[in-house]
């Protein structure tokens, strides 16, 4: 009985809620979750757009030539174009190519550089200029249909044919012609013995080719981040339906 009493007795002194001071709302809202991940953010925006492959087509929308300049400027600064000039660059050093550029750190900053500037005047040709020019499409848009032999036939035909701004099939005239004015202009800078015809289209041939490649990994970007139960950090790609089809957005897996 005593010990009820005493329970009542501190339960009247404590204050009633009521009387507490209100809690600093903004302040909880602006503090961060104890278990946030910080990677959360970054998931987010890669879940609406490819950082990695800009160029990746998330709206079956055209692009003004604005939108293409910008794209262009995308494209030679994503992660995959620094990564692939850093390598190219360490792989060139290796092989002695380019050997007017010497070697050590020097001489890997200015092939590091040259790819750079080289993979930029692409971009611009071809993603901005001829495209604006001829009215094409410079997105890559993902098949996401078929079995492994269709969709890197469909990937590799990505070279010659393009889709056009009003959503149909075309010769691609700018990944054609690009490369090829890139490594004009780059005769510019090159030393002086890469500045002829032969080593000219020499170049323009192992652009083209990588630029063929690259295209089936941007084929399964996609599907290698679904696959790994990670959908939301691929990018929500936009499905080639062919031409003269309605375009059918890709629904994200729950």
């Amino acid at each position: 009985m005593l010990l009820t009493f005493a329970e009542a007795g501190a339960a009247q002194q404590e204050p009633k809620p009521k009387e507490l001071p209100d809690a600093p709302a903004p302040k909880q809202e602006n503090a961060p979750a104890k278990h946030e991940n910080p990677l959360n953010e970054t998931i987010q925006i890669l879940g609406r757009r490819s950082i990695f492959f800009p160029d990746l087509a998330t709206n079956p929308k055209p692009l003004n030539s604005k939108q293409k300049f910008e794209l262009s400027v995308d494209e030679s600064i994503a992660p995959s174009r620094l990564l692939s000039s850093a390598l190219g660059a360490g792989i060139g050093q290796a092989a002695d190519s380019l050997p007017g550029y010497g070697e050590g750190m020097g001489g890997y900053g200015k092939r590091f550089g040259s790819s750079m500037a080289s993979a930029a005047s692409d971009h611009f040709f071809e993603t901005f200029l001829l495209s604006s020019l001829l009215h094409r499409d410079p997105r890559y848009f993902v098949v996401l249909r078929g079995g492994a032999g269709y969709r890197i036939k469909y990937a590799l035909s990505r070279t010659v044919v393009t889709r056009t701004d009003d959503g149909k099939s075309a010769v691609n005239w700018p990944g054609i012609l690009g490369p090829l004015l890139a490594e004009s202009l780059a005769n510019s800078y090159l030393p002086e013995k890469e500045q002829t015809t032969g080593r000219t289209f020499r170049r323009y041939g192992y652009r083209v080719g990588l630029n063929t490649a690259s295209k089936v990994l941007r084929e399964y970007w996609p599907t290698i981040f679904r696959s790994l139960r990670i959908a939301k950090i691929a990018p929500g790609a936009q499905p080639d339906p062919g031409p003269a089809a309605p375009f059918a957005p890709l629904a994200p897996r729950r």
